[in-house]
Parts: C-alpha cells; structure tokens; sequence
C-alpha cells in the first residue's frame, strides 16, 4: 500500500501545489494586473486539466483548492469548487483536438480559469457572505482567465510532469515496398 503511494502522482503534486500556495500567498498578492489579481493556482488546476483531461483537473483543483482554504481560513472545500471546476472545463475543452497545439492549450485554460473564477460568487453566496459579488465581475473574470492562459505555457509542462503523463511517441512511419 505504501509503494503504491510512493509511485502514485499525489508524491509530486502535494509539494508542487504547496509551493505553488507560497507564492499565490506571498508574491503573486502583490502583482496586481488592472487591480486584479492573478491565480495561479486557478491556472495551474486548468493546467491540469488541460493535460491530462477532466478527471485529473479535477484532482488537482480540489488538492490545490483544499490546501488554500486550509491556509487561508476560508470554509473548508470553498476555493475547492472553483478550483475543480476551472480543471473539469479545461480538461473538457482539451477534448475538442486530440493533441492540441501549445496555443491552444492556453486558451483552454483561459476558459477554464475564467470558468472557475465566475463560480467564486456563487460559491461565497452559498457561504452566506453579505455580499459576494464584487462590483467588477466581467473585469476580474477577463484579467485570472488571459493571465492564467499566459502562465499555461509554464503551467501546462509542470502539470504534465506533477500528473506523470508523457508525450506521444513519434515512431517513424514504415517504409512501403516497391509494387
């Protein structure tokens, strides 16, 4: 049971999402982006997502947001929804193309950030927050989805590292025989 955790791809992703939380809390608090601020660990679960499918983006959307709330004080499993979703729809859109160019990766995890921003509102107003929704909601929804689509092109490679996925082999096609 314990080499099956050892090989399992939570021995990768619980310290890169961990260090991904220091710099959201840390540093990425001060960069503000027409007075937004950027997501990184929303664009690292579309990452995610986006790799690996919608499942996976899942995964690491409730792991990153689980570990947020436990470090911000939030309700437990509140930024984890956002998180989860924002995986699930870029992981569902990346099955639009079978392997899909780096470009458009970004724009799935641009969509699927911008998705899972949109539920924050929603989520805070079934905490029961006295006013959840923020008078700039369109501008915060357009700034976390083309920042977090600008950081996918570093995003999407540590994703596919963390989940253990591998490229498709090129194999050289089979010379036919002369007729």
């Amino acid at each position: 049971m314990f080499a099956t955790l050892l090989q399992s791809f939570l021995v990768r992703l619980i310290p890169v999402s961990m260090v991904l939380l220091a710099l959201q809390r840390s540093i990425f608090v001060d960069i503000l982006v027409f007075g937004v601020v950027a997501q990184l660990l929303l664009a690292f679960a579309a990452s995610a997502g986006a790799a690996g499918g919608s499942e996976r983006g899942a995964i690491v959307g409730f792991a990153a947001g689980v570990m947020y709330d436990l470090v911000g004080g939030t309700p437990l499993g509140s930024s984890a929804i956002a998180l989860s979703l924002g995986g699930v729809v870029a992981g569902l859109l990346a099955l639009v193309a079978a392997d899909p160019q780096w470009w458009l990766k970004a724009v799935f995890v641009g969509l699927g950030a911008g998705a899972g921003e949109a539920t924050v509102p929603v989520v805070r107003l079934f905490i029961g927050e006295s006013n959840p929704w923020p008078p700039a909601m369109l501008k915060v929804v357009v700034v976390v989805a083309i920042s977090s689509a600008v950081m996918s092109v570093a995003l999407v490679p540590l994703a596919r590292w963390c989940l253990r996925i591998r490229g498709p082999e090129w194999t050289a096609p089979a010379e036919a025989e002369p007729v």
